[in-house]
């Protein structure tokens, strides 16, 4: 339900306030604050409006209210719009360097992921951009000895994508390399994933030994939506830290997936696929190790294609218009990156 004026008044003020201080905000510090003209009680009547929406706690410690996870919730997506603006243009976390080598990518998203954790004091997850989505640049099939073949990818975004395949029957040369020149002539410039890839192992053209070496080495075009390998993460200590400065539980089990990179993919999957900030506070995610958390994350790309994200992972207590212009503003800055050079 929406809020009458005075509600979101006193919902932003102890939602900004508690977020500087880590602080319960009691009705007292509010009234004589000035800048609501009333009396504590009535502050205090507020307060009990808001617990009742499930918008303020009450710890039994302390007069004062703290946001919940839906108070958190509201204030973002009601009350601090009209800010995303001013915000977004103080917040730049680092000037990225037009890098338009495609071997310096991923140099420019490692140094994203660490400034944007030094901006924000928390872990920053910048994914590269997904091997799915971008396009075949050239094939290297390489004898690497008798009985082993290396496929290498090379893909527009300059990624590199290496799978070695071994063989009970030793493989002639003249087949590694005519395997080189079919597919680079069929699949250059081909997008990953797409039916096209298929074709080029199924034309019923090919001599049968021919096709029999092709459909070996199939699984090398075959990657994932986001590569666990591609994922460049930096500030796990300040996460840590800021969320044991809270007292936060379950750090070991926080810092176990952190460890296991797939666990992050879930979380940064349904992020690719949007357009605008994809945020997740506290309860709102599944796992319970990462209910103290909340996620901020975008999409970055090239028109029309999102290749990867970028994504901060903190505590509730969180600068949420800070970290959201942060994130955008380097999502749009590593998509101006990428644009220069796709």
């Amino acid at each position: 339900m929406p809020l009458k004026p005075r509600q979101e008044q006193v919902l932003r003020a102890v939602v900004e306030e508690y977020i500087a201080s880590g602080s319960p905000v009691g009705s007292k510090h509010l009234s004589e604050t000035g800048e609501f003209g009333v009396a504590s009680s009535t502050i205090r009547g507020i307060f009990a409006q808001l617990e009742e929406h499930g918008l303020l706690a009450h710890p039994h410690t302390s007069a004062g209210r703290v946001p919940t996870d839906r108070g958190y919730r509201y204030y973002v997506d009601s009350l601090m719009g009209e800010r995303r603006e001013q915000v977004a243009a103080r917040a730049t976390p680092h000037s990225l360097e037009r890098a338009r080598a495609r071997s310096e990518i991923d140099e420019a998203l490692r140094d994203t992921a660490e400034a944007l954790s030094r901006v924000t004091a928390m872990l920053a997850v910048v994914s590269s951009p997904s091997l799915a989505a971008t396009t075949l640049r050239h094939i290297e099939v390489l004898l690497l000895q008798s009985h082993l073949v290396m496929v290498v990818l090379i893909t527009s975004s300059g990624r590199v994508s290496k799978r070695i395949f071994r063989f009970v029957e030793p493989i002639d040369e003249g087949l590694a390399e005519f395997a080189r020149v079919y597919l680079n002539e069929r699949l250059a410039g081909v997008q990953l994933g797409s039916r096209l890839i298929d074709s080029a192992f199924t034309t019923p053209d090919l001599h049968w030994r021919e096709r029999e070496f092709l459909v070996a080495l199939r699984q090398a075009f075959e990657v994932g939506t986001i590569d666990p390998e591609g994922l460049h993460v930096g500030g796990t200590s300040r996460l840590v830290e800021s969320l044991a400065s809270e007292g936060i539980p379950n750090l070991n089990e926080l810092l176990e997936m952190l460890e296991e990179r797939y666990n992050l993919l879930e979380l940064l999957f349904e992020a690719l696929r949007r357009d605008d900030v994809y945020l997740r506070i506290g309860r709102e995610m599944s796992e319970p190790w990462l209910q103290s958390c909340s996620l901020v994350a975008a999409s970055y790309g090239v028109p029309n294609r999102n290749l990867g994200t970028v994504s901060v992972l903190g505590p509730t207590r969180m600068d949420y218009q800070r970290v959201i212009a942060a994130v955008r503003t380097s999502a749009d800055d590593l998509s101006d990156l990428l644009e220069e050079i796709w």
